[in-house]
């Protein structure tokens, strides 16, 4: 991983420390941390983060400072419910802010209540 990597996936094991069952997979290019077999987020290696979103909140939350439509590469978008952060744009309120959106949305999917 690198430096900015790997600070990333430090702050997010800090906000997810009460979490149940908990993993880390390299996929889609960063280092995704699954809740319940799930995945909430992603590290990726520029220091941005990949976010699994609920996909009817997508348009409105792409709207958010450095969000944008991911990508898994060149002209090739993830879909709705996908979503890539800048990592000039997670000081520690906004990464909160993505983490607590991606575990609501985790709970939905998964069945278990935060």
């Amino acid at each position: 991983m690198t430096p900015s990597q790997e600070e990333l996936v430090e702050r997010i094991r800090e906000l997810i420390a009460d979490q149940p069952v908990q993993r880390e997979v390299s996929m889609f290019g960063g280092r995704c941390i699954m809740i319940n077999d799930k995945m909430i987020v992603g590290a990726q290696k520029d220091g941005g983060l990949l976010v699994r979103v609920d996909a009817e909140q997508h348009d409105e939350l792409v709207l958010r400072s450095g969000a944008r439509q991911a990508t898994m590469g060149p002209g090739r978008e993830m879909g709705p419910g996908w979503i890539t952060v800048d990592a000039e744009e997670l000081d520690a309120d906004q990464l909160a802010s993505w983490i607590d959106v991606a575990l609501d949305y985790n709970a939905v999917v998964t069945g278990v209540s935060r």
